[in-house]
């Protein structure tokens, strides 16, 4: 792997940050070939639409460059944004391929649940009582809890040294929630095609149900591709498999 570049673009006149990797000398030509790669959740904010925004403004920092081929730029959401990468790329027609790993849609979990339907809706109401009094926290009103306690086992992922950023503060604020809620990245993932789509997961991960619906509602050219053994978490470090599967499908839908 290339030492990455220090990038920044604009996106709703905010200055983002970003990696860029440039090809190693010995890679394959890909003639100019870009992926996005978009993070997984715990972004402070979870704001789905403004986020698909930030990736079409990252498009178009990869068209401004004249080593990146307009007509080969890929986008790659890993957890939750294995729903903004497609949620973006339904109507976003240069983007050329779409992947997702370990795939979460926040507004289906925001009212089903991170596990298939373990949520009511008494749970998705007090998440949303809990979003109002965090806006009233603005003006003096109480504080409330910045963390739901079903993801303190990601959150503490995030926290060791192979996965942690120093300004990664890896919360994610309760006023997320109301923005959350009426939120559906796969709906209309048939606007995908006629570009690929390829979505994997693992038999194990409590989060594969979202990739099956995800695909579910796309049309061919489509793919659900599952790395056998492995949990929602695991497919973070255990790339060996996922990763080949990226490569060939990147290398065969930008070629």
């Amino acid at each position: 792997m290339s030492f990455p570049e220090n990038a920044t673009f604009l996106s709703r006149n905010l200055k983002l940050a970003a990696h860029l990797y440039h090809p190693t000398p010995n890679s394959p030509n890909r003639s100019g070939a870009a992926v996005i790669i978009c993070h997984p959740w715990t972004s402070i904010k979870e704001r789905p639409r403004p986020t698909r925004q930030d990736i079409k403004c990252a498009v178009t920092y990869l068209i401004s460059r004249k080593d990146v081929n307009s007509d080969k730029i890929g986008v790659l959401g890993i957890c939750a944004s294995g729903g903004y990468a497609p949620f973006a790329a339904q109507t976003d027609r240069r983007i050329k391929a779409v992947a997702t790993s370990a795939a979460v849609c926040v507004g289906t979990m925001a009212r089903r649940g991170f596990d298939q339907d373990s949520s009511i809706m008494d749970i998705l109401q007090t998440q949303l009582e809990a979003a109002g009094k965090d806006r009233n926290s603005d003006v003096g009103g109480e504080k409330v809890s910045i963390f739901p306690e079903s993801f303190r086992d990601l959150m503490m992922y995030y926290r060791t040294p192979r996965a942690h950023h120093p300004r990664a503060t890896n919360a994610c604020l309760p006023r997320s929630w109301d923005i959350m809620a009426n939120f559906d990245a796969f709906a209309h993932n048939y606007l995908i095609s006629p570009r690929p789509l390829l979505m994997i997961t693992g038999p194990k991960a409590a989060t594969m149900w979202y990739s099956e619906e995800g695909v579910q509602n796309a049309r061919d050219p489509k793919e659900l591709f599952v790395v056998d053994g492995l949990t929602h978490a695991d497919l973070y470090d255990q790339v060996d498999e996922a990763g080949a599967k990226l490569a060939e499908f990147f290398g065969k839908s930008l070629a």
